[in-house]
């Protein structure tokens, strides 16, 4: 819980501060708006890593016993879920801090969340299969998670950055509707008032559901299929 916080206080000394990333958003929801991505976007980060080295840093465990081998993934991205509820009490009392106060549109965060929650197991199982084949494929996630989350919009708001700019409307498409915006857009509208449907892509909801569709059937029939053959070789 704590590097969370950490993170979004550095994040907003320099992309808020510095290099001016509150740019569309107004400053009153700026901090909350920048906790809730941090937040959110750990969930994915963290269940990927997990999900990375669930196989490959549990071979003892996997040759020795005989079990469903998609418990492991499953389980450790339940336990990202169990520390985002835990940091949600957290990003509860930011909200409320800088005047959000609780209202019905909250319980839109059950929902989302646990949309989230199947498309990072679907990343997880995805990964873990990968991850056992591949090892050192844990060295490089930090690095590419670390780009997906500078282009999903977790210290700046991705409509107003690119207002006036010479971008390509497919290239601004894919940045709003990549699922990790598309799930910090959803807790961001629930939870902060002044954050309102003008910031969401439309059918935002939509794509939530198709993410979470496409990432946990396809991780699960990619996870299964190489069943037989985790812990061998």
């Amino acid at each position: 819980m704590a590097t969370p916080l950490l993170n979004a206080a550095v994040y907003f000394f320099i992309f808020g501060l510095l290099l001016g990333a509150r740019r569309g958003i107004p400053h009153d929801i700026y901090v909350p708006f920048l906790v809730t991505g941090v937040f959110v976007f750990t969930f994915t980060q963290s269940s990927v890593l997990a999900g990375v080295r669930a196989i490959s840093g549990n071979l003892g465990l996997v040759r020795a016993l005989h079990f469903p081998r998609a418990s492991l993934p499953v389980s450790f991205a339940l336990q990202q879920l169990q520390q985002l509820l835990f940091s949600m009490i957290v990003l509860v009392v930011v909200v409320i801090a800088f005047g959000s106060l609780p209202a019905l549109s909250w319980l839109l965060v059950i929902p989302a969340l646990l949309l989230q929650f199947v498309f990072n197991t679907g990343l997880a199982l995805i990964f873990a299969r990968m991850g056992s084949k591949t090892p050192d494929l844990a060295q490089l996630m930090p690095f590419v998670l670390r780009t997906w989350m500078y282009a999903s919009g977790v210290m700046f708001s991705i409509p107003a950055m690119l207002e006036g700019k010479n971008v390509p409307g497919w290239l601004a498409d894919v940045l709003q509707w990549n699922p990790a915006a598309v799930y910090m857009d959803l807790i961001r509208f629930a939870m902060i008032d002044g954050y309102g449907s003008s910031y969401l892509p439309p059918h935002v909801w939509a794509f939530a559901l198709g993410w979470a569709l496409l990432a946990g059937v396809i991780g699960f029939v990619y996870f299964w299929k190489a069943e037989e053959r985790y812990g061998r070789g």
